[in-house]
């Protein structure tokens, strides 16, 4: 009844078209990978707590106001990656406004579905860091769900991009997808020791004398030692995933995807060598965490292309590889 009421309303706006709701979609992409990284800022600034309390700012104001214990730039920062929420939040509700009125297939709904759940839930998140006093590990989780939804982000980008009235196809071979989705866990495993290492690394978000952040208690170098293997191992995988493509035959979306993955890692683990050697400078950090973002983006991308929706009358020139699934 309320699902009828909804589309009622919904039916009442104009009918997207398809380059409408993809740009909906790749801003909602945008946004979940920008949150992301001005969350990096917050905590390299030592902003995390220039707004003490959630879900307003200052008790009884949901913007910053004149206390001289927080400084106005902590504020500010802070205050601004809250505003953001509200942009992430708006794209998120305009894709399932879009892709409702248009009526696309179940799984599109189900994944726009998912952008305002998702945001909702990281709001949840970053209150719990919030009051938490920027606990290591609600940190970590705040950044690995922001890499969750981004990868959904995507994932939606190119289901809207498909024809509903379309059969799925399958481009390579299953081992090969299931090679690619393991290397989606390698990149989690190298995502969550990267919050390891961050943990016990010392950008905390707030630098208070009196009551300093809790770190992990756990030697840095071995962190990072274990951090940089699992990108090697991720790395591996890739490496041995390209082989596997480039030898049963791929489309030139697919190799596109899989080079840009390739180039994205490269230059992040160069970034995390540089780190490491010049003390884990703020503007690296926060290139860092888009990077991740940029990588977690790609690797679903590459996923995302090797099984789509395409009407058998007009298969993709170069697929070798193209069956009915």
């Amino acid at each position: 009844m309320l699902y009828r009421a909804f589309l009622g309303l919904v039916d009442k706006l104009p009918l997207p078209s398809l380059r409408a709701q993809r740009l909906i979609a790749l801003a909602v992409i945008l946004s979940q990978a920008g949150i992301s990284v001005t969350g990096a800022v917050v905590r390299v600034t030592a902003s995390g707590l220039g707004c003490p309390t959630w879900p307003q700012c200052f008790p009884g104001s949901f913007t910053p106001i004149g206390v001289g214990e927080v400084a106005v730039i902590h504020q500010a920062v802070e205050f601004g990656n809250r505003l953001l929420t509200f942009l992430v939040t708006l794209f998120a509700a305009l894709v399932v406004l879009a892709v409702t009125r248009a009526r696309r297939r179940r799984s599109v709904l189900v994944y726009a579905w998912l952008m305002p759940g998702g945001t909702v839930v990281q709001a949840i998140i970053g209150g719990i860091t919030v009051l938490s006093g920027l606990l290591w590990w609600t940190v970590a989780v705040h950044l690995l769900a922001s890499m969750v939804m981004v990868w959904l982000a995507v994932v939606l980008y190119a289901e809207i991009g498909e024809p509903d009235d379309a059969d799925p196809v399958a481009h390579v071979p299953a081992p090969l997808r299931l090679l690619t989705a393991l290397s989606g866990v390698a990149l989690s495993a190298v995502l969550i020791s990267g919050t390891f290492v961050t943990g016990a690394g010392p950008h905390a978000g707030d630098k208070s004398i009196d009551k300093p952040v809790e770190r992990l208690e756990v030697e840095i170098v071995t962190l990072v030692h274990l951090h940089s293997q699992l990108l090697v191992g991720y790395l591996a995988l890739l490496i041995g995933l390209s082989f596997g493509l480039f030898a049963v035959g791929i489309t030139r979306a697919i190799r596109t995807r899989l080079f840009v993955v390739l180039g994205l890692v490269c230059a992040q683990a160069l970034i995390g060598v540089v780190q490491y050697f010049t003390d884990v400078p703020e503007v690296l950090v926060i290139m860092h965490v888009g990077g991740a973002a940029a990588c977690t983006a790609a690797t679903a991308a590459l996923w995302a292309s090797l099984r789509t929706r395409q009407r058998v009358d007009a298969p993709v020139a170069g697929d070798q590889a193209v069956s009915p699934v």
